[in-house]
């Protein structure tokens, strides 16, 4: 008979849900407790279930899960990733970027180019929130020198930030997707790339057709190619399949060179900028390992054996699956309005209910990665909307209306499953 597991296994990750969005709606503000707090809470709540067990054994089985070998790894990553976008930022090549592009903008094509602008800095950096704080200033500027609306430039930066917090491979959510399916980053970044990439086009065309006519002269500050290497160096060296430890380790002794090279940094200043870099990641890499920790918990009483047969109970066929896989992390990102912590909880099922109808890892990975992406960039609620809005002096709902990309690539989510697109190849 098939294991129908244990529904009461799920009261920590309930519990999660209920003391995120309880505090989120009683104080208006979905950050006001940090949610490293409300995972330590729900750690302990997992550790007191199944009065059966002795404190100590559940200790060494939340050990276990946390310290699994693809946890730490995800850990690891997310730090270099965080050392290396820190050094290569402080080196000025943020800066050196935006300014490179925003003199090659046409000057009547400017919500393209700024969306333009906000794939490539999201792409290189791997992070969405870094994005819409560099590009935010300049989308209000050009809005006060146009009729065009705050909100539609607010909309293309985060659609942009979006794009490469989809795809980037050091990308939290990447990293998250790749370590909990299976799978490489390239062959996650190659399949991840032909879903998303019609969205991206009709975004581009969107963008230029509502705000044809508007024209602004852009001043962009000076710029040095030098300066931009470091993230063409990493998004080269990674797409040609080098090892994604060694991607970011030699991207942040590049940016460090030319950082010590053109005075940006002294040595010292250098290794401060690392350790600052790595700090800023260390609380997702808690968040990842004791969620770990929590996850095989549940699993261990039975939790995850429910959630599969519940999740599979109507499931027929692989496109069932792959529309299960969407459904379960977009609606675990609607609850914690984290598309990275909604990939990590939902990675391990996932991958369950990949295996149990032949998804290919890159596949279920690329799935998990754009539905959540998908409902990041579209909630009210979530960072990058807050930050925009805040920057903006606008409210996050009138952004909504002008969600064109997340919204896009989540069609395009819906069109991949159902026409079995890509065809992949063992």
């Amino acid at each position: 008979m098939k294991n129908m597991g244990n529904p009461w296994a799920l009261l920590p990750l309930l519990a999660f849900l209920l003391i995120f969005i309880g505090s989120g709606i009683a104080t208006g503000d979905f950050n006001s407790i940090p949610i490293i707090v409300i995972v330590a809470v729900t750690a302990g709540i997992a550790l007191a279930m199944n009065k059966r067990k002795p404190l100590m054994e559940k200790v060494e089985i939340f050990t276990k899960g946390a310290g699994h070998p693809d946890i730490i790894l995800m850990a690891i990553i997310f730090i270099l990733a965080g050392a290396f976008s820190g050094t290569a930022k402080g080196m000025g090549a943020v800066d050196s970027t935006v300014n490179l592009a925003l003199s090659l903008i046409p000057q009547n094509l400017l919500m393209v180019g700024i969306f333009i602008i906000a794939c490539f800095i999201s792409l290189s950096m791997g992070t969405s929130m870094g994005t819409v704080v560099a590009l935010a200033p300049i989308g209000i500027a050009l809005s006060a020198e146009t009729d065009i609306s705050v909100a539609l430039a607010m909309a293309a930066i985060i659609g942009g930030a979006m794009f490469g917090d989809n795809l980037s491979v050091i990308s939290d959510t990447t990293i998250a997707a790749v370590r909990t399916q299976g799978t490489k980053m390239t062959d996650k970044f190659r399949v991840n790339f032909l879903i998303v990439l019609p969205a991206a086009l009709l975004t581009a065309l969107i963008l230029g057709i509502l705000t044809a006519g508007q024209e602004s002269v852009v001043s962009s500050g000076d710029y040095s190619l030098l300066k931009v290497v470091p993230y063409l160096g990493v998004l080269a060296a990674a797409l040609i399949g080098m090892n994604v430890i060694l991607v970011l380790s030699g991207g942040i002794l590049l940016a460090g060179m030319i950082g010590i090279a053109d005075g940006s940094y002294t040595f010292v200043s250098f290794l401060q900028m690392i350790a600052e870099g790595m700090a800023s990641m260390q609380t997702l890499a808690i968040i990842a390992i004791l969620i770990g920790g929590v996850v095989e918990i549940i699993r261990f009483n039975g939790g995850i054996d429910y959630l599969l047969h519940l999740a599979t109970s109507k499931i027929k066929t692989r496109r069932g699956a792959e529309f299960g896989i969407a459904s379960l992390v977009s609606l675990t990102n609607l609850s914690t309005a984290n598309n990275t912590i909604a990939i990590i909880i939902a990675g391990p099922l996932a991958k369950k209910i990949a295996d149990q109808y032949e998804i290919d890892p890159r596949k279920s990975a690329s799935i998990l990665d754009i539905f959540a992406c998908f409902v990041q960039g579209t909630i009210p609620y979530g960072a990058q909307m807050l930050a925009a809005s805040g920057l903006a002096a606008i409210s996050p709902v009138s952004i909504m209306a002008y969600s064109i990309y997340p919204i896009l690539i989540g069609i395009c989510g819906v069109i991949a499953i159902l026409i079995n697109f890509p065809k992949l190849k063992n």
